[in-house]
């Protein structure tokens, strides 16, 4: 049988992607369960389906070789990358959702504007401010539009190469448009076609073996990367030290991949499902990658590994018995507070696993890192990692919305539960007979509220679902209100901005287990943009996606609230901070 010491440390084959870990009263189950993947790594590499649900994983397992195969595709890539920079641009716009834009925007954000190449930014949200406000950041004439999705048929990316490649024909010759714009896609996609039906500068394809989630490090990661100047081959060769360091010729205790894998499983599988990401703020960005990864490669069948992505640190006492803590720690740029909360926790007894990236470039590594120890915690919980059965159904619903609109004119505009200076509260009729809103005979927001987190109970969390323009002003009021829920309930908070957050951890959120109350926040809009050949706006399209997420969270029997606020978003937010406050404090007293 594999021993592991009470605190192993890995570090072997010359890699330098490190891993420690304190969970003492699950060693035993760690070991029994490493034991087992000495010869299920076989299995792993040889794609076996059976190893999860033996339906059709074996189709999506490209991932495995693309650090070797993705250095050999780095010729073509880099002869775009010396054409786009004789050409003079200047700035990069990755128009993608989920997986097609999650790692650009980690390395844009982790690595910056590299000197003598095009600045890269990112377009993930249908918010009309968030489109103004990037198109405000660069010269139109002097940007190259990437348009990434895999499947080719993604709402969002289409509508986005939409707008933007009629502004271009408002200040440049027709014929120069098209000249603007690269799609990555699979192949034999509607992309495609429109690619080369509008004279694209060039088509590069994703492979179909390869899901979005797991395509970092292939073209939809790659070419974006090597297109802003960052060393995509040290980066990939990383990449390729750890792919090696996880082949099955390994001792299984030494395969990082796998043994981070069965840390995630066997926590969650004894009530540690809620993976708490803690990140040197050098590397932050990597949180939201990671995100998507776990959230919707586990979430489904009502099983969930459920990462909680950038909730404000607390003392130890502050958290649940839930909790599994990943520390990923940039070894060039420690943060103190970090290193100092983090000890704290161990010796709190908490479950704590520390990953240590000697520098940056060691990201590639600890990418396929995580990409296999998610296959394997996959395995433990019995669930498909490549599918995402749930995903669909918001989309569908809208797409409905806005083709109904089309047509008649028309949005839904159900009847507030409440309204308190200005905010209004909605919920559906299934939810408000939960909370037993024919009994109030207090109608305050506050009340509501109560009411509505009285229903937590312990391994449950709590989700702020934003569909308002992502600010650092907005965040910092639902970060301290995510703060106030946690130190008052001990629960596990998650927040994102929608609808980017559909395309990440949607899938959990409606398909995973049945844990979450749910906050979703909309916003009255202060300006919006139209779509060209459309008769809605991009304002109607937020609105159809808030309206069709928060239908499929009821469809599923998920607790839910919508929060609509007016053109003052942070005086609401502010204010809703408040009522929560209030809230918590009465449900004390109760």
């Amino acid at each position: 049988m594999v021993t592991l010491e009470e605190k192993p440390f890995f570090e072997t084959h010359g890699l330098k992607n490190k891993i420690t870990f304190q969970a003492t009263e699950l060693t035993c189950e760690i070991e029994k369960e490493l034991d087992t993947w000495q010869n299920k790594v076989c299995r792993l590499w040889m794609s076996d389906p059976s190893l999860w649900t033996n339906n059709d994983e074996n189709k999506w397992t490209g991932w495995l070789d693309i650090p070797e195969t993705e250095i050999n595709a780095l010729p073509a890539i880099e002869i775009i990358r010396n054409e786009i920079q004789t050409a003079g641009f200047t700035h990069i716009v990755v128009l993608g959702m989920g997986g097609s834009s999650l790692f650009p925007a980690m390395v844009a954000e982790i690595f910056g504007e590299i000197p003598n190449y095009p600045c890269l930014h990112i377009l993930d949200s249908t918010d009309p401010l968030q489109i103004q406000h990037l198109e405000n950041k660069i010269d139109l004439t002097k940007t190259l539009f990437i348009v990434s999705s895999k499947s080719g048929g993604t709402l969002e990316p289409n509508l986005f190469k939409v707008y933007f490649y009629a502004r271009l024909q408002q200040v440049l010759h027709k014929t120069q448009v098209g000249d603007r714009f690269i799609a990555i896609t699979d192949p034999h996609t509607n992309l495609e076609k429109i690619a080369h039906d509008d004279h694209f500068r060039t088509v590069i394809h994703g492979m179909s073996t390869i899901g979005g989630r797991y395509s970092a490090l292939c073209n939809f990661g790659m070419v974006p990367a090597v297109l802003m100047g960052l060393d995509v081959r040290y980066f990939l060769h990383n990449a390729c030290q750890m792919q090696h360091a996880c082949f099955p010729d390994k001792p299984v205790k030494e395969n990082p991949g796998v043994l981070l894998g069965v840390l995630l499983g066997i926590g969650a599988s004894n009530g540690k499902d809620k993976i708490t990401l803690i990140i040197s703020p050098g590397i932050k960005a990597l949180g939201s990658w990671l995100e998507q990864l776990i959230a919707e490669s586990t979430g489904k069948m009502e099983k969930s590994i459920i990462p909680v992505n950038d909730e404000p640190l607390g003392s130890p006492e502050v958290y649940g018995s839930d909790r599994l803590f990943l520390y990923i720690r940039l070894d060039t740029t420690p943060d103190i507070q970090q290193e100092i909360a983090v000890t704290q926790l161990e010796k709190a007894n908490h479950f704590v696993v520390r990953l240590n990236l000697p520098d940056k470039m060691f990201l590639g590594a600890e990418l396929f890192r995580w990409e296999i120890a998610t296959a394997v915690a996959c395995s433990i919980i019995k669930v498909n990692p490549f599918n995402q059965p749930d995903v669909e159904a918001s989309k569908v619903r809208a797409l409905e919305l806005t083709t109904e609109y089309e047509k008649t004119g028309l949005m839904p505009h159900p009847l507030p539960i409440c309204s308190e200076q200005g905010v209004h509260l909605f919920t559906d009729k299934i939810n408000a007979e939960k909370l037993g809103i024919e009994l109030f005979t207090d109608h305050s927001m506050v009340n509501y509220l109560r009411v509505f987190f009285t229903q937590l109970k312990q391994g449950d969390y709590v989700n702020f679902s934003a569909y308002i323009e992502n600010t650092p002003e907005y965040s910092a009021w639902l970060q301290k209100s995510r703060v106030l829920i946690r130190d008052k309930t001990k629960m596990a908070t998650c927040f994102g901005y929608g609808p980017q957050f559909l395309h990440s951890t949607g899938q959990l959120y409606k398909g995973g287990a049945n844990k979450g109350l749910f906050l979703q926040i909309t916003a009255d809009l202060t300006e919006d943009i139209s779509i060209p050949g459309h008769s809605y706006t991009f304002g109607k399209v937020i609105a159809a996606q808030a309206q069709g997420d928060f239908d499929q969270l009821v469809q599923r029997n998920r607790k839910v609230l919508r929060i609509h606020l007016t053109k003052d978003v942070q005086a609401g937010l502010r204010q809703l901070y408040q009522w929560i406050e209030r809230a918590l404090h009465d449900g004390d007293s109760k």
